[in-house]
């Protein structure tokens, strides 16, 4: 199975120094920064999923691309831009439409012409057709109990599946410069297997299952076995959105072949707990929050409430014991002690999390982590403190969830390689 990772200008850069927390003035971000695939001791995904609303914007908004990087990317293509290319060839890359962000329109802002021609622009292998997403799903216990759809979704669906065929129709007359993929949307098991069918029967060998992130997985079990019912044996599934690790083995049986997720890599900073990954297990990150980027902390300084350069001092403190024990050169409990006093400043909920933290520090598990990052950095990578440790911890979590996807026997392994 797949692994295909979401593209959200998500890189780390080489040159960062941890002590004094500055870049060199001659970075630039893209071109010298570092992705997952080029600091990672192997390549944790299959491939990658650029969205246009990420590098277009969409009705939200501006994208996540400044005018240089959304020139860059058009001039070099999407391959070179990655630097999507390792030993065992180029990494896939999948366009999407981000249709989470447009979901609230009355339909999507794209044309069909103008999604074809952005993956086609930026040389992409597979392409997903315009779609317009579906929030709501009728179980058969609750359609047992009357529950109908609303009429918008039933416009939804219809749409979605009319803009397939335009889709397959347009990137056909253009002699298929990529591999085309329809959407299947729906509210229930009658409506996703209705989409699926629909798709096959306009020609689509590949399909993504979309609007299951909210399901249970339950509930995307058996939606997947509905829709097997009328899969051609041919047909190859993508889940948009969806990582259930333990569930995946059921999943592929029922056709499914890629999946995309940006999960292990958010949860490195985005859970409150399941920040760290290993095998079998999450740790929690330690926090440090910065004095200068803690919105609570510098409230509290305005208002006088706490003496700015007391917190300084102390946050100081954390990060020189912190990096004392790494060494070897500090005590469990006098890090610990540390690290509360500065919670009971910067979170004034009443939150302990000196258990947690102790956790850590005695399992230590960075020191046996050979990610290719954690023996660099050091326990810098357990620190929730600023975007380039936590994006690197989120790298490492990357790692070790392709890890799991090994052990649960459905990892794709053609793209994984040794440094």
């Amino acid at each position: 199975m797949e692994f295909f990772f979401p593209d959200s200008q998500d890189y780390v850069s080489p040159f960062f120094d941890f002590e004094t927390e500055e870049q060199p003035v001659h970075r630039i971000r893209q071109r010298d920064d570092k992705y997952a695939h080029e600091i990672l001791s192997k390549v944790p995904y299959d491939g990658i999923l650029i969205s246009k609303a990420i590098v277009d914007g969409s009705v939200r908004g501006a994208g996540n691309y400044t005018s240089a990087q959304r020139q860059r990317i058009f001039r070099l293509g999407a391959h070179r831009y990655f630097r999507a290319i390792t030993e065992k060839g180029r990494l896939p890359i999948m366009g999407d439409c981000g249709a989470f962000t447009y979901a609230a329109e009355p339909e999507p802002p794209y044309s069909v012409q103008e999604v074809v021609d952005f993956y086609q622009s930026l040389g992409l292998d597979r392409g997903i057709s315009v779609d317009h997403i579906i929030f709501g799903f009728i179980s058969e216990e609750k359609k047992a109990k009357g529950i109908q759809p609303d009429p918008d979704w039933l416009v939804r669906r219809e749409l979605t599946i009319q803009l397939a065929a335009d889709f397959l129709r347009e990137v056909k007359a253009r002699g298929r410069p990529f591999e085309p993929i329809g959407v299947a949307h729906g509210w229930d098991l009658a409506s996703y297997q209705l989409s699926v069918k629909e798709l096959q029967d306009i020609g689509y060998s590949r399909i993504s299952m979309g609007g299951m992130v909210p399901l249970k997985t339950e509930d995307i079990l058996s939606v997947l076995g509905a829709v097997s019912d009328i899969r051609d044996r041919s047909t190859r599934l993508h889940l948009l959105g969806v990582t259930r690790t333990e569930s995946m083995s059921k999943f592929s049986k029922f056709g499914v072949s890629s999946f995309d997720s940006t999960s292990p890599f958010r949860q490195a900073f985005m859970d409150a707990h399941d920040n760290y990954y290993v095998l079998d297990r999450t740790y929690i990150a330690l926090r440090v929050p910065q004095v200068s980027g803690n919105a609570n902390l510098k409230k509290r300084i305005l208002a006088g409430h706490i003496d700015h350069q007391e917190v300084r001092k102390i946050e100081k403190q954390c990060l020189d014991l912190l990096r004392r024990f790494d060494r070897g050169a500090a005590e469990v409990d006098e890090v610990v002690n540390a690290l509360h006093t500065y919670e009971l400043i910067y979170d004034t909920r009443g939150i302990d999390r000196s258990a947690l933290c102790r956790e850590v520090l005695e399992d230590a598990p960075w020191k046996n982590c050979k990610c290719g990052i954690c023996q660099t950095v050091g326990i810098e990578v357990m620190l929730f403190r600023g975007s380039e440790r936590n994006k690197r911890r989120g790298f490492h979590n990357l790692a070790v969830f392709r890890k799991r996807l090994e052990a649960a026997g459905v990892s794709n392994r053609q793209y994984k390689k040794n440094r």
